[in-house]
């Protein structure tokens, strides 16, 4: 049981040398360099798929993908293609926010039983936007669907109002936390999806978050089997994600994207260590 630390390939968009984009080869070159273990992206398109192996392989990276099905239809095309290119898990955003209710839990159960019919480990994504639209009605398809696994991002529902002191969405957190199959570290204030907490991870909501993420490393690994997988993902947005300044020619972004990746990084590492070390000391 371990975990598997990986950066998003979304993430690396628009990062470069200042005067440039990095290639798609030196933004393998920076992942690998900052220790990451591996990739979470998009299944690469027919003419990209030799490449993507190809580094994929000579980095030794793990590759997990994300999507965005409406039906189960599309997702049973999407396994086919992911099993054949060898792909660690699917995640997925489920369109859309304005099925609710019977006909949610409905979709939900059909793409849980497209996934387990393919063998592939397969989370839904608590995500603003999506059938995931808000804590409540997530938390409902928990209760209705028992083998419903999670990849959870709560800043979504921090940011869309839940904040990060209220009893109640504590006792909820609580219940999403228990189907943690993956982690995006990103940090909500409650006002911006995504924050800038520092160099060394001082911002003071930090804290709130990374207890939740270790709420979750620890239910996973009351569950895991031995050889079991948590991949936490470092999932900083480009813009409009990033926040910007408008200059004199064009918007720049008011934080380093890739050091706040680095950052999230040694904070997932610490989260997970002591996660460890209290399940071997039993107060955990």
């Amino acid at each position: 049981m371990k975990i598997d630390i990986q950066q998003s390939w979304w993430a690396m968009n628009g990062l470069g040398n200042g005067h440039r984009e990095w290639t798609m080869e030196e933004k393998f070159e920076k992942i690998a360099e900052a220790g990451f273990t591996g990739i979470m992206g998009e299944l690469p398109k027919e003419n990209e798929k030799v490449k993507w192996r190809r580094l994929l392989d000579e980095y030794q990276f793990s590759f997990g993908i994300h999507s965005f099905p409406s039906r189960s239809e599309d997702l049973q095309l999407l396994l086919v293609e992911a099993k054949e290119f060898g792909v660690q898990y699917v995640s997925s955003q489920v369109m859309d926010d304005f099925i609710i209710g019977e006909e949610a839990v409905q979709l939900l159960k059909n793409l849980v039983d497209e996934a387990k019919k393919a063998n592939i480990p397969y989370f839904v994504e608590t995500h603003r936007g999506r059938i995931t639209q808000d804590l409540i009605r997530t938390v409902n398809y928990v209760k209705e669907i028992p083998d419903l696994r999670l990849t959870i991002d709560l800043s979504h529902y921090v940011v869309a109002g839940e904040g990060c002191h209220s009893a109640k969405a504590e006792e909820c957190f609580d219940i999403l936390l228990k189907r943690t199959s993956s982690i995006h570290a990103r940090v909500s204030n409650g006002h911006q999806i995504q924050i800038d907490i520092g160099s060394n991870g001082s911002h003071p909501i930090t804290e709130r978050f990374v207890k939740w993420w270790e709420k979750g490393m620890s239910y996973w690994l009351q569950e895991a089997k031995q050889g079991d997988v948590l991949p936490l993902v470092c999932e900083l947005g480009p813009p409009d994600y990033s926040i910007t300044k408008q200059t004199s020619s064009d918007s720049k972004e008011i934080s380093d994207r890739w050091e706040q990746a680095i950052v999230f990084k040694r904070i997932l590492e610490g989260a997970w260590g002591r996660v460890v070390q209290g399940r071997l000391s039993g107060t955990k």
